[in-house]
């Protein structure tokens, strides 16, 4: 196995400084004081392995691993651990194959924590399959720590269940059933949701199916709205015109009366003008007049106002004499009481200094009192107490014994039920007991159901692959038959778009003669130079231009040596015969030039660009293709896609033919299939059934086997105790006889009560007396104090009070003076009246007179003014008319346009296209209401039809489409969800027999474990709680030397951590770890037990070549160690390392001393 060598750690937690512990074989040793940092050792252990959790690391996050800081060091920002493996016995996984691994974690702060194996930088998840695959890791069972032990017993049977797992080796079966549980609901879950799906697809459809029929009802209302809407827009369209014309009459007609209003406007306006020309300056004149007599009026009602303000400030004045008459005597009163007061306070504070003296003496005595009081107090206590002590003392023994003698007989009571309720079991159990020949009967009915089960999916994975190879064999058919379909479309759209070119190219009444020629490929452009236009010459003889078939010429002159006729190369009516046989073809321009001057009258050159060289001299050269060259090519090609098209549609009709068998194929191999995986489905439920029954039967065979021998020991363990607690019974008995009465130590104490009773009332007598004399003095000094405030105060009240009678005097002579001043007043205010009310008589006569000079004025000019406004109210009138006929007229040419606009919205076409399409004569006119009604209803007939899909035709062939493909997929579920169970069901039968397994061998490594560390006695563990052994618990039954047998925690706390260490101990040599690290699990074991406990950790050792780390602060554990590492904190916060090699001191011990 991989062997750990060495750990160095360098800023991690308190190890500030680089620091290296070496593992070497046996038991290594870690000492140190609490608090030192002795568990951070094995932290970075459990840390450089892959520990992923900051909470185990005691931290609230992993940064918290790097050093923080102390007073005199600073924080690190890297903590990096190593740790050296020898791989020697090459067991590490391929990719490790060296004999040296250093495995090294380094974390930054804030930066996240990455692995190296010997430099490389590798992946978390590697180095813990690393450690994994050595039986080791951060979660190993061999990393041991008290805090665990103590868990181990406090533990509920279930949470035992875990050991028993680890050592079967049955986590990783776990995680794959929970793995195979959840995908087997959601595949159950997706089925569900498939059903659901397909059941709202179906409803789709029969929707989808309704709108298709709806569809095409719709299309056959937009058929018939279309004629009828073209028939009421062209009679819209003539009534607009209509009222076109009427409108432009009524605007002349309108445009006549605007001109007579405006003249008679005129001459209203002139006899306006003239009445208000002299009506400004009267107005003003008016205006000065009224301001006059305002301004009069104003100074009267300030005149009032002031007589007023005047008897009020005198009335105000009377009141303030009052009140300082009244404020004076109050004063006066005031200065009278202060002065009392003052008196009072006076006499007051010299009865208080008169009972003042003495009251020192008083308040000894009452101290001295009290004193001697709770001396008196304190004795009697003190006997009482010594007494109660000794009383107590022998009612607890008292107590005690009674105590265990009545838990002896309800021991004895319950021992004896238990030796009965076991009895009853055993008989019970023997009644229920399984038969044996039912378990085979259900192993014969398993094997039968596997075979068919095989038998069943071999055909349907042999179906399964016909229908595979139909499907690529069907797939490739419609491949080719679309790639065919493709190319046949090709062909036919372009052979259609040459026949569509050269038919509209053709036009005229008469063919010309360029349909009936062609030429050879790569001669059209050399045909159309040499015979250009006359091409679209016809051969019919009544045709403007047309050929004339003249046969060939009797002495017709011969080309040029070596030079070939057009006429080879071109297939063409006799009619041409003569013009084609005197045209040449060249090699190019320049032969063309040199022979030009051999040619006859009427002879032509020509090369296949295009270029011309004609008798005559004249020539063209070839540029873009001509017209001619261009139809002749696309007549070529035409030619060309016929005859690939026939043979198109001959490979197209062959690729949906068999394209059409292939789809027959696969539908045969599906329903094939369907066949063989339902009869799957049904041999797997089988298989289930026959196997959840065996397995039922197994496992309450197993239960009943287990149950028996259980019962046994039970009723043998609970006979010896019952003999064990008659024992118990008679000697508690005994020792209860031996005790006295206790009534003579109440009675003394009862006594000494009532005597401490008298005394602390006596002493509460004397500190009330001392208290009352206290509060006495204290509050005469209060008064005191308080006496000479108060009069301070009064004095000064007294003062202020003078002062105020002195200013209140002051203040009532000046306000008398004023009032004698106000009293003169009234004579100059009647003088003022008379003066102003003869002013104010004549303003108001002036003001009457103008009044009326201006109200005859403006009369007049009112008259003027609606005459005035009734010419412009005429003019306005006649212009708004002019107005409405122009806004009639702009209404009516709107309205044409926005039928026009309608026409072409919905129609697409002008209003004189539309008579022709609405068919509509003025005789035989429709009414226009009647056809708008009839469209009405048509229209609303469709819009009542709501939303229609115009794609229900074609959705309802997609949807039937997924619908297949849903129920194909459905299909797979059902086999997906068998599979899964099936699954579900080897991994709990594997798992099963494993922790049985397990537990069998774990159960024998504790038996013999328990008695090497208790020197004897005897245990088992025992599955409780389920007859399943996946569900069931683990209990612990442990009987030490000398007791009898009990479970785990009716046992003492040593002997509860040496059975638990026994257990982990047991679990650990099924599967023995290269490290096991102990962190102070001898802390609860005596010095016996921690002898045997090394004792076992050594053979271990030995025997498992594994290496122990073990952490303790027990002498006999450190003596019994290979080596001793010392973790110190010499410097506060920051852990140092030495070290001690035992053995190698016992060695040099033991060796000889030189003479």
């Amino acid at each position: 196995m991989i062997q750990f060598t060495k750990l160095r750690l360098s800023g991690f937690k308190s190890f500030v400084d680089a620091t290296e512990l070496l593992i070497e074989p046996g038991m290594t040793g870690v000492v140190g004081p609490n608090g030192c940092g002795k568990s951070n050792l094995i932290e970075a252990l459990r840390w450089v392995m892959g520990e992923t959790s900051a909470r185990q690391m005691r931290g609230g996050e992993m940064d918290d691993v790097i050093f923080g800081g102390t007073s005199g060091r600073p924080a690190r920002n890297v903590a990096e651990v190593l740790v050296a493996l020898d791989n020697s016995a090459r067991t590490a996984p391929p990719q490790f194959d060296i004999d040296e691994l250093e495995v090294v974690r380094r974390i930054e702060r804030g930066q996240g924590s990455n692995y190296r194996i010997n430099s490389r930088e590798t992946r978390a998840r590697d180095v813990q399959l690393l450690f994994a695959d050595a039986s080791t890791g951060a979660r190993s069972s061999g990393l041991v720590s008290q805090g665990r032990v103590g868990a181990l017993i406090n533990a509920k049977p279930a949470e035992r269940r875990g050991l028993l797992e680890e050592a079967a080796g049955i986590s990783g079966l776990y995680s794959r059933r929970h793995e195979a549980e959840l995908r087997l609901k959601n595949a159950e879950a997706n089925l569900a949701r498939l059903d659901d799906v397909l059941a709202a697809l179906d409803e789709q459809l029969k929707g989808l199916q309704r709108q298709a029929r709806q569809a095409q009802r719709y299309r056959t209302l937009s058929e018939q709205i279309r004629s009828i809407e073209a028939q009421v827009l062209y009679l819209s369209w003539l009534e607009a015109l209509a009222m076109i014309d009427a409108a432009r009459a009524g605007m002349k007609e309108a445009d006549l009366r605007v001109e007579e209003a405006t003249e008679l406007a005129a001459i209203a306006a002139t006899a306006q003008a003239e009445a208000a020309a002299d009506l400004p300056e009267m107005r003003r004149q008016h205006g000065e007049i009224e301001a006059n007599w305002q301004r009069l009026i104003i100074e009267r009602e300030q005149l009032e106002s002031e007589e007023g303000r005047l008897a009020e400030t005198r009335r105000d004045l009377e009141a303030r004499l009052s009140q300082a008459g009244a404020d004076l005597s109050r004063e006066h009163a005031r200065a009278e009481d202060a002065q009392g007061a003052v008196d009072r306070l006076a006499a007051e504070q010299e009865m208080l200094a008169e009972a003042a003296l003495g009251e020192e003496d008083g308040r000894a005595e009452a101290e001295a009192a009290m004193e001697a009081a709770v001396q008196v107090v304190a004795a009697s206590e003190k006997e009482l107490s010594a007494l109660m002590d000794e009383v107590a003392a022998a009612d607890a023994e008292r107590a005690t014994a009674l105590r265990r003698l009545q838990d002896a007989e309800t021991r004895r009571d319950r021992l004896r039920d238990r030796v009965a309720q076991v009895q009853a079991q055993l008989s019970q159990a023997e009644q229920e007991g399984v038969d044996r020949s039912e378990l085979t009967a259900a192993e014969m009915d398993l094997e039968s159901a596997l075979e068919y089960l095989e038998e069943s999916r071999a055909e349907a994975e042999d179906w399964d692959k016909r229908r595979i190879q139909a499907q690529a064999a069907r797939d490739s058919a419609r491949d080719a038959l679309q790639a065919a379909n493709a190319e046949r479309g090709k062909l036919k759209a372009e052979a259609d778009a040459l026949k569509n070119v050269l038919a509209q190219s053709a036009g005229g009444d008469y063919p010309p003669v360029l349909d009936q020629v062609s030429a050879a490929s790569g001669f059209e452009p050399a045909l159309a130079a040499a015979l250009g236009e006359d091409l679209n010459a016809s051969l019919d003889q009544n045709a403007p231009l047309h050929w004339t078939a003249l046969g060939g010429l009797d002495n017709p002159p011969s080309l040029p040596a070596g030079i070939d006729p057009l006429a080879r190369h071109v297939t063409a009516p006799a009619a041409l015969a003569r013009a084609l046989s005197q045209v040449g073809i060249v090699a190019d321009a320049v032969a063309g030039e040199s022979l030009r001057g051999q040619l006859a009258v009427g002879q032509l050159l020509v090369t296949r660009d295009g270029d011309v060289f004609r008798w005559d001299g004249f020539t063209a050269r070839a540029g873009a293709p001509s017209a001619m060259a261009v139809r002749l090519a696309q007549r070529n090609r035409l030619r060309e896609l016929e005859a690939r098209l026939e043979d198109a549609e001959l490979g197209g009709e062959e690729a949906e033919s068999k394209a059409q068998e292939a789809a027959e194929a696969v539908e045969e191999a599906t329903l094939n299939e369907r066949a063989a995986k339902e009869a799957v489905r049904r041999a797997e439920t089988e298989t289930a059934k026959a196997r959840d029954d065996h397995s039922k039967l197994a496992q309450r065979f197993a239960a009943y086997e287990s149950r028996m021998n259980a019962l046994a020991e039970q009723a043998e363990a609970a006979a010896g105790d019952f003999e064990e607690a008659e024992g118990e019974l008679l000697m508690a008995r005994e020792t209860v006889a031996g005790f006295p009465q206790a009534d003579e130590g109440k009675d003394r104490i009862n006594s000494l009560r009532a005597d401490l009773a008298e005394r602390r009332s006596a002493l509460v007598e004397a500190r009330s007396a001392l208290d009352r004399i206290i509060r006495e003095v204290g509050e005469r000094k209060r008064r005191l104090d308080s006496i000479a405030g108060d009069m301070e105060q009064w004095r000064r009240r007294a003062d202020q009070a003078r002062a105020h009678v002195e200013e209140l005097a002051e203040r009532r002579e000046t306000i008398m003076m004023e009032i004698e001043r106000l009293a003169s007043m009234p004579d100059s205010f009647a003088r003022r009246r008379a003066e102003l009310l003869d002013r104010l008589e004549r303003a108001e006569a002036a003001r009457k007179q103008s009044a009326d000079a201006l109200a005859q004025a403006e009369a007049a000019q009112a008259e003027t003014d609606r005459a005035m406004r009734a010419a412009e109210a005429a003019l306005a009138n006649a212009r708004e008319d002019r107005i409405r006929r122009e806004a009639a007229v702009a209404a009516a040419d709107q309205q044409c346009r926005t039928v026009a606009g309608r026409i072409a919205e919905r129609l697409d076409m002008t209003p004189e296209q539309l008579r022709d399409i609405a068919g509509l004569v003025d005789e035989e006119r429709p009414d226009h209401q009647d056809l708008q009604s009839k469209l009405d209803r048509l229209m609303r007939e469709r819009d009542n039809m709501g939303p229609v899909n115009l794609r229900a035709e074609q959705e309802v062939t997609e949807l039937e489409e997924r619908m297949g493909a849903m129920r194909a997929e459905a299909d797979d579920l059902v086999a997906a969800i068998a599979k899964l169970r099936h699954g579900i069901a080897e991994l709990n039968k594997e798992g099963r027999e494993r922790l049985l397994a397990s537990f069998n061998q774990v159960d024998q490594h504790f038996r013999d474990l328990f008695i090497k560390l208790f020197g004897g006695g005897r245990a088992h563990l025992a599955l409780t709680e389920s007859d399943d052994p996946l569900e069931a618990g683990l209990e612990i039954m442990a009987s030490p030397p000398g007791k009898r047998m009990q479970v785990l925690s009716l046992l003492s706390g040593g002997e509860q951590a040496l059975t638990a260490l026994a257990l982990i101990f047991a679990v650990f040599l099924i599967n023995p770890a290269p490290i096991c690290v102990l962190d102070e699990v001898d802390a609860p074991l005596d010095d016996a037990n921690v002898d045997r406990f090394c004792s076992l950790v050594e053979g271990i050792a030995k025997t498992t070549r594994t290496r122990f780390l073990i952490v303790t602060h027990h002498r006999m554990t450190m003596a019994r160690m290979d080596r001793l590492y010392g973790v110190t904190m010499a410097e506060r916060g920051v852990s140092q390392l030495v070290s001690v090699d035992l053995a190698g001191a016992e060695a040099i011990s033991d060796s000889p001393v030189p003479a």
